[in-house]
C-alpha cells in the first residue's frame, strides 16, 4: 500500500486518559498536541479524538496516519492491556479514516515521568503533560524508524561518505598491535 502524504497522529492510550501528539508537516518531528480524559466506549473515545482534531482544525483527511502505543508484556506478547488498546485503534481507524500502524510503547511513560521530574517540572504540570509528551514519543520514534528507510543507499551519489578513503593509508601500529592516532607521540613505560 502507498503511503499517503501528511501529518502523523500519535496516540498513547491509556484507561483514563488518551495523550495525542502531531507531526510536524513533513513527518520528521513529533510534538505533543493535547491529552484528553478517555471515554469509556471505544467508538465514544475516537469520536472525542476527532473532535479535538477538528477543534484545532486538523482536517483528518489530511492525515497520513494514526500511530497507536501498543503496550506489550515485558516478554513482547500480548496481553488483556494490548487487545483493549486494539479495540480502540479499530474504532479510531473507522473514526477518522486513516491507516493505523502500531509501536511498543513499553514503559513509554515512565521514561517520559523520569524525564520530567529530572526537569524539575511540578507535579501538577507533570499530570497535565505526560500523557501527550508519551504520544510524542512514541510517534517520534515511529518517525525515526520511518526516516530510517528513506536515507540515500551507501552507493548512491547522495551518500555521504565518512572516514578514511580507499587508498588512506592506516595509521602506523603501536605496541601490542593497536594503531596510534596520526602525531600521538609512543607511550613511556611506567618504572
Amino acid at each position: 500500500m502507498e503511503e499517503r502524504p501528511g501529518r502523523f497522529l500519535g496516540v498513547d492510550p491509556g484507561a483514563v486518559r488518551v495523550g495525542l501528539a502531531l507531526s510536524d508537516d513533513d513527518a520528521r518531528v513529533a510534538l505533543p498536541f493535547d491529552t484528553v480524559k478517555r471515554e469509556k466506549n471505544d467508538k465514544a473515545a475516537a469520536r472525542q479524538v476527532r473532535s479535538v482534531l477538528e477543534a484545532a482544525e486538523v482536517p483528518c483527511a489530511a492525515l497520513a496516519g494514526v500511530v497507536v502505543g501498543l503496550p506489550l508484556r515485558l516478554d513482547g506478547s500480548e496481553g488483556e492491556a494490548a487487545r483493549r488498546v486494539r479495540r480502540f485503534a479499530e474504532a479510531l481507524e473507522l473514526t477518522l479514516g486513516v491507516p493505523l500502524h502500531f509501536v511498543d510503547e513499553r514503559l513509554s511513560t515512565v521514561a517520559v515521568e523520569r524525564t520530567l521530574r529530572t526537569l524539575n517540572v511540578p507535579r501538577a504540570e507533570q499530570r497535565r503533560v505526560v500523557d501527550q509528551a508519551a504520544a510524542a514519543l512514541l510517534l517520534q520514534a515511529f518517525l525515526d524508524a520511518r526516516g530510517q528507510e528513506t536515507w540515500p543507499e551507501a552507493d548512491s551519489d547522495e551518500a555521504v561518505a565518512e572516514g578514511p578513503s580507499p587508498g588512506d593509508e592506516p595509521a602506523p601500529a603501536g605496541p601490542r598491535g593497536r594503531e596510534r592516532r596520526a602525531g600521538a607521540r609512543p607511550r613511556r613505560k611506567r618504572r
